[in-house]
């Protein structure tokens, strides 16, 4: 069956919606070699955006390397090390042979032992000693330049989950030493995003930090409604159902345009869809994703203070004065003096943002939930 909606993966091709400016945007940075901060709250499409651009960029410019690799496993800088260099080694070789020319080339005089692995034709670099026990040399971190030089190209390196490194020991100490090395480095570009959108302001955004003004940040914003009309609309006709542009735009409204969330609900509506959606499938879906996330949502809540649950609930149900005697009494949030200490709280844990005086809760499922579960009105 030809599901036309897809999430929880990156997104490609035909099931990639709109971003065009951000995609133009992000393939000059790559041209221009800039470095870039992709900066937005989780699953808003960070990873789909890049692979994107870098498929626009490569059809522009051949001379361009890409490297990419996700941090998410690195607790400590030598295994930052040992994982920059690996993918660097495996994303600019096209073969076995070129892979180990490469290594011996390039890395065989930084890492203490290499061995290479052919499992099923995925070649790939191994590290045949215990990083923490045989530190690597923190030159690696020059290699993509060397490479640029040698090969007369141009190297973009695109890592993701970037926020790892704030959860390092001494993270300002190894922040300093990337920065160091980076931003020597005139034949290349980083790109860095992340899951994490409160770490990944503290670490690009605050004046004291390393990578404050590292490059250009990009801050992406939501995928418009009317461009989501048309997405669902045109995906339901390309497999022979119909939905109506309103009953389109109502299901991405529902979901506050959010693109993991919008292309969830839109494919558990066209699998209720015999021909045409009608309000009915597109409630009756809606329901079942609350339902499936119901065991996750009561983990996350369980891990909260009352008064973080309370002041969550306030924030669902629109709340904006939380320091009225009322809203206190209400929600029984304590003293004004509260708000401030379960603000910060539960934006460290990402699941608010605040914009001047405006909070919302990250995601607009949760935000559903609570005011089915736990309202107060």
């Amino acid at each position: 069956m030809n599901i036309p909606f897809a999430y929880g993966k990156i997104v490609e091709d035909v099931d990639f919606t709109d971003r065009t400016e951000e995609t133009a945007h992000l393939k000059g940075n790559f041209l221009s070699l800039t470095n870039t901060a992709i900066i937005s709250p989780r699953r808003w499409g960070k990873s789909s955006l890049v692979t994107k651009a870098i498929k626009a960029a490569k059809v522009e410019q051949k001379d361009i390397l890409f490297v990419r690799m996700n941090i998410f496993k690195c607790d400590a800088p030598q295994e930052f090390y040992s994982l920059f260099a690996k993918k660097t080694m495996e994303e600019i070789s096209s073969s076995a042979e070129s892979l180990l020319s490469n290594a011996k080339e390039f890395i065989a005089r930084l890492l203490p032992k290499l061995t290479i692995s052919d499992p099923l034709n995925q070649y790939e670099i191994g590290l045949g000693v215990d990083v923490k026990n045989n530190p690597i040399n923190e030159d690696i971190l020059d290699l993509p330049q060397q490479i640029a030089e040698k090969k007369q190209k141009r190297v973009v390196v695109c890592i993701d989950e970037f926020q790892q490194i704030g959860e390092f020991d001494e993270t300002l100490k190894f922040q300093k030493i990337l920065r160091s090395h980076w931003q020597n480095h005139s034949d290349v570009a980083y790109v860095l995003y992340g899951s994490k959108k409160h770490m990944m302001m503290h670490i690009f955004g605050e004046y004291n930090s390393p990578f404050y003004r590292f490059g250009d940040m990009m801050f992406l914003q939501k995928i418009a409604n009317e461009d989501w009309k048309k997405f669902i609309v045109e995906r339901f006709e390309n497999t022979g159902k119909f939905i109506s542009p309103d009953l389109a735009g109502y299901l991405a409204e529902q979901v506050e345009n959010h693109p993991y969330y919008v292309q969830q609900f839109a494919q558990y509506a066209w699998l209720r869809t015999p021909k045409t959606c009608t309000r009915t499938i597109a409630d009756e879906a809606l329901q079942a994703m609350l339902d499936s996330l119901n065991l996750q949502f009561v983990n996350l809540m369980d891990t909260l203070t009352e008064k973080q649950r309370s002041f969550l609930c306030a924030v669902s149900e629109g709340v904006k004065n939380f320091s009225a005697s009322e809203t206190l009494q209400r929600y029984q949030l304590g003293t004004s003096g509260n708000i401030r200490i379960l603000k910060d709280a539960l934006k460290k844990r990402d699941i608010i943002d605040i914009t001047g005086k405006d909070i919302q809760i990250q995601d607009p499922l949760l935000k559903r939930w609570i005011v089915q579960e736990y309202s107060k009105l």
